[in-house]
């Protein structure tokens, strides 16, 4: 080795000896850069069949959910928040794509034809609903919507568009084969209930892909069949005669359990700062206390017990907690607001808003609800019910041929959460105003 070279390697060593902290410190800079340009994961946490009430930060005595009540204090947390339909499978179309059920076309949870009537459902029920899969997945989903800014997108849960590819997701519990059993998740309704290790390989695939992750996390509870584990419901069944309530609210504590095992997975990972959360519920539940089964102003009804649920964003250091018990919102909300954080343009379709700018809350007059038959067809033959909510009213207008027998009834939702006092015949300039937006909105 000559003296040049000598000299050289001898420089570079004083360099790196001399100068070894500061070149580990450019390394954590140059790293921590990366993550602070890198957008943030988002996570959707979806509960399955539970009321707005049933949550220890929104006043329940009975159920305890220390989880998710710290996380609604760590967020920005609407207490006020909405689905448009009480029923699961258009309420999770709305989440994904943004739109209300009249435009995406999941109406219900099976399709049904005139000339099925008396047949097997099991023989009729794929067939119907392919066209409604057909149609969906021409539409754009918000994993669609993120793929241009490099998101990998995963389906854990609860998931009715068949195969989780329909959703524009990157890979998926369900496989949505009607032949083998495939109808409402399959494999995804085992997320939560069995463990969370197929989530937790997901988020470590993006983590070696090093890219962004949509995350869908939609467990198969508290939603039946409530088999709580024996310790959570021998926990509950102190507090009340009733068996059936025991086991509901056993049920939404193993839930909040499980979001807990989700908060975990991402802390570990050390991606909670570089998280979005969000949280909504698809639809509301009021357990009978004498059976199995959902007391009739819930589930599939047009009243807040059914419609109503919190809706959380969460993103550490960037949505600034708050308890918001006053402002109205929606699911159709959701995916304007993501795509406004990621600076991605909205499509014009979407009817929702986003929720961190006050100046488009403060605009908003209303937002409507649509509520179809559980088994339906078109848009004109399955109507049930239309709903306009405005702070304080909400307006309910059953339809003139399915519930001919039913009236019209208009509340004040801020005295009368709980529905029980109908002052339509008081209001009548107000019925019509409400009855007019909704004549609107189904022209739209």
């Amino acid at each position: 080795m000559n003296k040049l070279s000598k000299l050289g390697y001898s420089i570079i060593l004083v360099i790196c000896f001399s100068c070894g902290n500061k070149t580990k410190t450019a390394q954590a800079e140059t790293q921590e850069s990366e993550e602070a340009n890198q957008p943030p994961n988002i996570v959707f946490i979806l509960s399955d069949d539970q009321s707005w009430t049933d949550y220890g930060f929104m006043g329940d005595e009975n159920i305890e959910t220390p989880r998710l009540d710290k996380f609604a204090s760590e967020s920005l947390t609407f207490q006020r928040g909405y689905v448009p339909t009480s029923l699961c499978s258009p309420s999770l179309a709305t989440i994904i794509t943004g739109l209300y059920p009249k435009d995406h076309g999941v109406l219900g949870n099976d399709r049904v034809l005139q000339g099925n009537k008396g047949e097997n459902r099991k023989e009729w029920r794929a067939k119907n609903y392919q066209p409604v899969i057909d149609n969906f997945v021409g539409l754009n989903t918000l994993p669609d919507l993120l793929k241009d800014k490099g998101y990998l997108s995963f389906q854990t849960g609860k998931w009715w568009i068949g195969n989780h590819k329909n959703g524009g997701f990157d890979d998926g519990m369900t496989h949505g084969n009607p032949n083998r059993g495939g109808r409402h998740g399959d494999y995804g309704l085992e997320i939560g209930r069995k463990g969370m290790d197929t989530l937790r390989t997901y988020v470590d695939v993006a983590l070696k892909e090093k890219k962004p992750f949509f995350m869908w996390y939609a467990p198969f509870l508290p939603h039946r069949p409530h088999n709580p584990p024996q310790r959570l419901f021998d926990k509950y069944k102190k507090k009340t005669e009733s068996e059936h309530l025991a086991k509901y609210w056993a049920m939404c504590e193993w839930f909040d359990e499980t979001c807990g095992e989700l908060f975990d997975i991402i802390d570990d990972k050390g991606l909670t700062e570089n998280t979005l959360f969000v949280y909504v519920c698809d639809n509301g539940w009021v357990q009978n206390p004498d059976e199995s089964g959902y007391m009739k102003q819930s589930k599939r009804a047009p009243y807040d017990l059914g419609m109503r649920t919190p809706i959380m964003y969460k993103w550490a250091g960037k949505i600034k907690p708050n308890m918001d018990t006053k402002t109205v919102v929606s699911s159709i909300d959701m995916v304007p607001t993501v795509l406004s954080l990621l600076d991605i343009e909205k499509p014009k379709a979407l009817p929702g808003i986003d929720v961190l700018d006050e100046e488009q809350l403060n605009n908003r007059e209303v937002i409507f609800g649509e509520i179809y038959a559980h088994d339906f067809d078109t848009v004109e033959s399955s109507m049930f019910y239309n709903i306009a909510i405005a702070p304080p009213y909400k307006l309910i207008v059953p339809d003139a041929v399915r519930k001919a027998k039913e009236k019209i009834q208009l509340f004040n939702i801020d005295e009368d959460p709980f529905e029980k006092n109908n002052i339509a015949k008081n209001k009548p300039e107000i019925v019509k105003d409400l009855q007019d937006k909704i004549t609107d909105f189904r022209a739209q």
